[in-house]
């Protein structure tokens, strides 16, 4: 019988340890600035790539570990320095997971390392889905794709908004209707290459938290791609949208998934994993400081309001770890998240870290609520993991339409 762990590898161990240096030594210190200049912190990222963190090759090897847990053990620990300088190192890989769920190995080859650019040329890319009213309710989606078939080209017109990197990617992942009949079962993805005429940033965002990651609208006019810049290419698209039509006119049959949803669902653990590392990095500071805050002649930590609480704080935190991993393994070994595992996970673990930020204020007092304490940053970047990529409502309705098989609403 197979041996069960959950004891890391030695190859693990020393990949964590890295990146976590690199988290406490280069993200840490930049953590306040950047968040204050709510600017891309480009020397970082180019840090980043110069010792092979921030690089195509290095996100392959930890998605293809074999147990599952290389990409979420990144994303904690990057994440434990500090979430928007971290989200701007990782955020390419959203647009690159989104080629990975639905383009063709030449179309991975080819536009995945052009969002990485090299150390020398850094490059970003960003993943194109929410609208101004399309967010969680994605049928709704207004951005039109035609296809030119004298030209071998698809058109693109609408807008899209929260974009990370919008506007400043090197590559831009557009999801478009191209049968609005369809509703999201119409969708497809298409590749913008670098310097398409028509595609434009629009408004940028000055975000609540994770300020140092770029987000903002991208406009498309009248931007035209070959047609191999669909993703999956159109021979794969008109069989999915055939099989789709037959599905309405039968009224059921075969589920067929939207390209957004396909890239969701294989995120949705990584973002858990990240909601764990800006948790434990409030909880450690919480720790800390209960530890050497003395009032009424003892440290806090010796009182039970304080103890029970960092009590709490740790277990939600190791439980959101182990249900980011239960569904990390699973994606790994090829497992069909039968109850909605990737969406339990990202759930849990980012409720948690809203709660435990926001517990660590409560520690700190007076001290937690000012920017001299990074405290406050963490709970502030806490809060965008129960909205992007799918809001905590929708990771329920998920959930419960899993269990139950049936379309609640």
């Amino acid at each position: 019988m197979a041996e069960f762990t959950l004891e890391l590898n030695d190859d693990q161990k020393q990949v964590r340890d890295w990146l976590h240096g690199f988290a406490e030594d280069v993200i840490r210190p930049a953590a306040s600035e950047w968040d204050e200049r709510e600017e891309t912190p480009w020397p970082v990222i180019q840090e980043a790539a110069k010792v092979g963190i921030y690089s195509l090759d290095f996100y392959a090897q930890q998605f293809f570990d074999p147990t599952g847990l290389g990409i979420p053990m990144a994303m904690e620990e990057l994440f434990w320095g500090d979430a928007g300088i971290a989200l701007s190192i990782v955020g390419t890989g959203l647009a690159a997971v989104g080629v990975l769920a639905n383009g063709t190995e030449e179309q991975i080859g080819t536009w995945i390392p052009q969002m990485y650019g090299d150390p020398g040329d850094v490059k970003v890319a960003a993943f194109c889905s929410s609208e101004p009213d399309a967010g969680s309710d994605v049928a709704s989606m207004r951005t039109r794709a035609v296809y030119d078939e004298a030209k071998d080209e698809w058109v693109l017109n609408g807008t899209k908004t929260w974009a990370t990197n919008g506007g400043i990617a090197n590559v831009h992942v557009v999801v478009a209707v191209v049968d609005a009949e369809l509703g999201s079962k119409g969708h497809a993805s298409f590749i913008v290459p670098p310097g398409t005429a028509g595609l434009s940033q629009g408004q940028k965002f000055k975000k609540h938290g994770i300020r140092a990651s770029h987000t903002a609208e991208v406009v498309l006019e009248d931007v035209r791609v070959p047609g191999h810049c669909l993703l999956g290419g159109k021979e794969k698209l008109d069989e999915r949208l055939a099989r789709a039509r037959e599905r309405a006119r039968a009224g059921g049959g075969e589920r067929v998934k939207n390209a957004a949803m396909a890239t969701f669902e294989a995120s949705r653990p990584a973002v858990g994993a990240m909601a764990v590392g800006t948790a434990r990095a409030a909880y450690e500071v919480a720790l800390d400081y209960a530890k050497t805050r003395t009032q009424f002649g003892r440290p806090i930590i010796d009182n039970q309001g304080v103890a029970f609480q960092l009590a709490d704080m740790r277990t939600q935190i190791d439980a959101a770890r182990l249900l980011v991993w239960r569904a990390s393994w699973m994606a790994s070994a090829g497992k069909p998240f039968t109850s909605a595992e990737g969406s339990m996970s990202k759930l849990y673990a980012s409720e948690t870290a809203k709660k435990v930020t926001a517990q660590a204020i409560q520690i700190l007092g007076g001290n937690g609520f000012t920017r001299e304490y990074p405290v406050e940053r963490m709970h502030r970047d806490a809060a965008i993991y129960t909205i992007f990529e799918g809001t905590s409502e929708i990771q329920r309705l998920v959930i419960a339409r899993t269990l139950s098989g049936m379309p609640i609403r």
